[in-house]
């Protein structure tokens, strides 16, 4: 049976289609609405869906899916099989909680760092014993330089395109200076807590996602914890998957 799941976030939303497990069709949107839907729905012949949102008023959307497919409710209060310890549930954002069941399905038994670098850049630990117990959140790269620009007077605003920037710059003027105090600031963070994380784990999976991923991938590449790295852009959306499959399993 095919499934369709729809994640929609600060900036984009993504839609994503699988067989079973395998994943066979994306695309992000940066808004979507029943029309594309109903395409997708219509294309694929859908039998199930599921739906993760942080901001939008996705009504008229889960309506369709409810209409159309056998619709799978998503939220913090699914379990997913792992054991949630996240002291304000209400608060924990669905699509955190969703890479966290898909770290669980997807490496079983081993302690996974999740570091989405999107909006904002989330760390979140999920333990060998199927244990989350949270994580941490931070501004994200665009936003840094936001800010900056924001709440000064003469701080000039960067467009920040990851694909453009290999290597982060020596600060030899303002332009290059800010765009290496944002850069290192975000790299000694992101080594910082995955060298936290991987003194109490030495078998520590690092799942990087996000729209930002790329460019971490590239500063961490020769890095001691390379070998421990795994780029996975889809990795929210594996987890609709995952909550969608286990509630064909249990009415089975």
């Amino acid at each position: 049976m095919r499934n369709l799941v729809v994640d929609i976030g600060n900036t984009n939303a993504k839609l994503a289609v699988f067989q079973d497990r395998e994943l066979i069709d994306h695309q992000v949107h940066q808004q979507i609405g029943a029309d594309q839907i109903g395409a997708l729905l219509s294309y694929w012949k859908i039998g199930a869906s599921a739906l993760s949102s942080v901001s939008a008023d996705t009504s008229a959307v889960v309506e369709l899916l409810r209409e159309r497919t056998l619709y799978v409710p998503f939220s913090t209060a699914v379990s997913g099989g792992v054991l949630n310890f996240y002291r304000s549930i209400e608060t924990l954002g669905p699509d955190r909680w969703a890479k966290v069941i898909a770290a669980h399905h997807l490496y079983p038994g081993h302690d996974c760092l999740m570091i989405d670098a999107g909006t904002c850049i989330t760390f979140d630990l999920l333990n060998s014993g199927a244990e989350y117990y949270g994580g941490s959140i931070s501004p994200g790269i665009a936003m840094r330089f936001n800010a900056l620009n924001h709440y000064t007077g003469k701080l000039p605003l960067l467009n920040w395109n990851p694909g453009e920037i290999a290597d982060i710059p020596e600060g030899t003027d303002t332009i290059s200076a800010i765009r290496n105090g944002v850069l290192q600031g975000v790299m000694k963070e992101v080594t910082g807590i995955i060298a936290d994380k991987v003194s109490g784990s030495s078998g520590l999976k690092i799942l990087l996602t996000g729209g930002d991923a790329g460019f971490l991938l590239e500063q961490l590449k020769n890095t001691i914890f390379a070998p421990q790295i795994i780029h996975d852009p889809y990795l929210v959306l594996k987890g609709l998957n995952e909550v969608i499959i286990a509630e064909h399993v249990q009415k089975d």
